[in-house]
């Protein structure tokens, strides 16, 4: 599968600050849109969330229920594998903590799982306590479908194709299952500061 790639201009960097991870430069103003195969393009009606797996009681919120849930802003510098980072993007959506919330669960990990099939792997500790949130605004608009909308996970602290687009849920599992890139050899975690791009990093 080809990676699609529109929109994408280099700047170098002239950040002098502690927020730039090594081997990362400041995209500016841009916003690059990277994909794997075609957009997929659920009307925001159609769109429904779900947690399940290996937990208590399963949930699915339809697009109405899941934005009466409590709802966060968020302002976050994202880091992408491909080296270009972004300051202060601004989303708005709901924290993973709160989905969770009453779901209980034996899992230590989970995958994410979107409409077009992509899926992406994480440890249950990188999603809670204020690290994680589905997301449904970009910039104070709804967001776009090039961008994951109608909703995307976003995991700042994490490289940008574990904030999966498109997303429609989260399974919890009890043992590790590599998502789509981390089965092509990308990092299992994808920490930027550690430059955790592909599995021997």
């Amino acid at each position: 599968m080809s990676l699609v790639s529109r929109g994408f201009h280099r700047r170098s960097s002239t950040t002098t600050t502690d927020r730039l991870p090594p081997g990362q430069y400041d995209v500016g103003d841009h916003f690059p849109v990277l994909s794997a195969g075609p957009t997929p393009r659920t009307p925001p009606t159609a769109w429904d969330f779900s947690v399940r797996g290996v937990v208590d009681a399963p949930r699915t919120w339809t697009s109405e229920e899941f934005r009466q849930l409590p709802r966060e802003a968020i302002s976050v510098d994202i880091h992408c594998v491909t080296k270009w980072s972004k300051f202060g993007t601004r989303w708005e959506g709901v924290a993973v903590d709160t989905l969770l919330a009453d779901v209980g669960t034996q899992g230590a990990h989970l995958q994410a799982f979107s409409d077009g099939g992509y899926t992406t792997n994480l440890q249950l500790q990188d999603v809670t306590n204020g690290r994680a949130w589905v997301v449904d605004t970009y910039d104070g608009a709804p967001l776009a479908p090039e961008h994951g909308g109608p909703a995307r996970l976003l995991v700042p602290h994490l490289y940008f194709w574990k904030s999966a687009k498109w997303v429609r849920g989260l399974e919890l599992t009890r043992a590790n299952e590599p998502g789509f890139w981390e089965t092509f050899g990308y990092h299992d975690r994808g920490d930027p500061w550690l430059e955790q791009r592909y599995s021997g990093d």
